[in-house]
């Protein structure tokens, strides 16, 4: 590792270490700050982006890597409060990284196919190849977080009566957490994102919607209703955060009240745990150079 990158993995265990949730049982999320911008203050926002460009092109080399070796994979479940920010964060993150080797999933409200299925089934089927780093905007998570602040919803699900109990948030919990252990096991790492907004800058967000022509699109009355349940998914993820940290599937609880810091963190957790991999380009034995130097002779032997 050059002296450069050294540097760069030296800033940002700083940025991420307190954002990692690995023991979810002394969680609060009312320990961390929406705001927070790890001391770095608005005069230092050049020397954050420059240290972001750095992170995207470490990202696009360790993902070549990751994409040649064709062993491990990389799962990134973004959530948040509306207008914290998920698409723009992996919009300039994932910017520099070549798209064969990235696939981007969002999920909205289940079809009338994936209701007829289990909750995990339409995440399942999108998880990442060997080699591939996998985005889920939105995931699994909104089971326990969107239906338990509106339970009505589970009368959807075509649940057999009996399984819908008081129990059932915390079962869904465990089943993730095994879920997550599970994947692990086969070579696909997960990290999960929480960009975490406050109420506060989630209005003067939407207000921005409201009064500038060319967001208008982003705004959905739906929104507006949604704040009115603010307390109760801020209760949803702390106990989701809870049950599901672990040091194979850590949580990341990321101030997104700054987007130009919340960037940083994101790409910063996302290149540690690449470079954590270990990731090469596959050798080569005897037999393929001998093929590479036949190939290298028929090339230069030919006149045109």
């Amino acid at each position: 590792m050059d002296r450069e990158k050294r540097e760069i993995r030296k800033r940002i265990g700083k940025l991420v270490d307190p954002c990692r949730v690995t023991r979810g049982k002394k969680f609060r999320l009312k320990e961390f700050d929406p705001g927070d911008t790890g001391g770095l203050g608005s005069d230092q926002k050049p020397a954050a982006r420059e240290l972001l460009e750095k992170g995207i092109r470490w990202l696009a080399e360790e993902q070549d890597k990751l994409y040649a070796q064709d062993r491990h994979s990389l799962l990134l479940l973004f959530q948040a409060m509306d207008a914290a920010g998920k698409d723009g964060t992996i919009r300039h993150v994932m910017s520099g990284v070549n798209p064969q080797g990235c696939q981007v999933f969002s999920f909205k409200q289940p079809s009338m196919e994936e209701l007829d299925h289990d909750y995990l089934w339409r995440c399942q089927k999108c998880l990442p190849e060997r080699g591939r780093i996998g985005i889920f905007n939105r995931s699994y998570y909104e089971e326990v977080l969107v239906v338990r602040a509106h339970p009505e919803l589970l009368g959807r699900q075509k649940l057999p009566p009996g399984l819908v109990t008081k129990g059932i948030w915390k079962e869904r919990l465990d089943d993730i957490a095994g879920f997550e252990r599970y994947l692990g096991r086969q070579g696909t790492t997960v990290l999960k994102f929480f960009l975490h907004v406050s109420r506060k800058e989630q209005k003067r967000r939407f207000l921005e919607r409201l009064d500038q022509p060319e967001k208008n699109w982003k705004f959905s009355p739906a929104d507006i209703g949604e704040r009115g349940y603010w307390d109760d998914y801020m209760a949803a993820y702390e106990d989701a955060i809870r049950r599901t940290a672990s040091r194979e599937a850590p949580w990341f609880v990321v101030p997104a009240d700054n987007k130009w810091y919340t960037r940083l963190v994101v790409v910063a957790a996302i290149v540690e745990a690449l470079w954590k991999l270990d990731l090469a380009y596959p050798g080569i034995d005897a037999a393929r150079r001998k093929e590479i130097a036949a190939a290298r002779r028929s090339l230069m032997l030919e006149k045109r």
